[in-house]
């Protein structure tokens, strides 16, 4: 992984059950080796050793079959756009418009926080889909990451490539902070070059961003 993560997230275990190596595995990374380019791979995530150790005793269709009715990934693979695991996702909440806005990035493979920005005051959603999208290039620009990113908000991409936030608001001793991140944010685009992918989240097609606060 091209990144830190933000925060400490609780260890997982991967089963192969198909793959180079078939096993029980305690990183993505070694997992990722096992099933990378293997036709017909499987494979699964558990939050515990122990279960893991039981899964791989079984059956993969034991565990399988009943995740792909729940889990995002698994279940739009036959769509006719599957989207890309190995990227980041990016979105952002406020209550109130304006309101308390934050945004984040979470890795789409694994579901974890990459980087998590606010509450700050009086801003709007559109605000943090855009500082959310430079927020990723920036970091993936300083990492030499060339994974992709995913935003639902075609307002923050087309934003991102005009350099220029085009938000409405207007500027108050309460929301200065954003302000002064719509500034530095504009000025990275500017100054700096990327080729990072930016990518559209169909969202009637694949279901919420994986980066999504979960507040409709």
């Amino acid at each position: 992984m091209c990144f830190q993560m933000s925060e400490k997230v609780k260890q997982k275990y991967y089963v192969v059950w198909k793959g180079v190596r078939p096993g029980v595995y305690g990183n993505w990374t070694d997992c990722q080796l096992q099933i990378k380019g293997y036709a017909g791979a499987a494979y699964r995530s558990f939050g515990s050793r122990e279960e893991a150790e039981r899964a791989f005793a079984g059956s993969p269709f034991d565990y399988i079959v009943r995740r792909e009715k729940t889990d995002r990934v698994l279940r739009t693979e036959g769509a006719a756009t599957p989207y890309i695991r190995e990227s980041l996702a990016v979105d952002a909440a406020c209550s109130g418009n304006p309101g308390a806005m934050e945004y984040r990035g979470v890795y789409v493979e694994t579901g974890q926080q990459v980087f998590h920005v606010g509450p700050m005051a009086q801003g709007t959603n559109n605000i943090g889909e855009f500082l959310a999208l430079v927020h990723g290039l920036a970091l993936f620009g300083k990492n030499g990451c060339p994974m992709p990113i995913y935003s639902d908000s075609r307002n923050a991409i087309l934003w991102v490539r005009q350099k220029k936030c085009r938000t409405k608001l207007e500027r108050t001793p309460a929301n200065a902070p954003i302000f002064n991140l719509i500034e530095r944010a504009e000025k990275w685009l500017r100054e700096n070059a990327y080729t990072t992918e930016i990518l559209k989240w169909e969202t009637a097609e694949w279901g919420e961003i994986p980066a999504d606060f979960g507040r409709k």
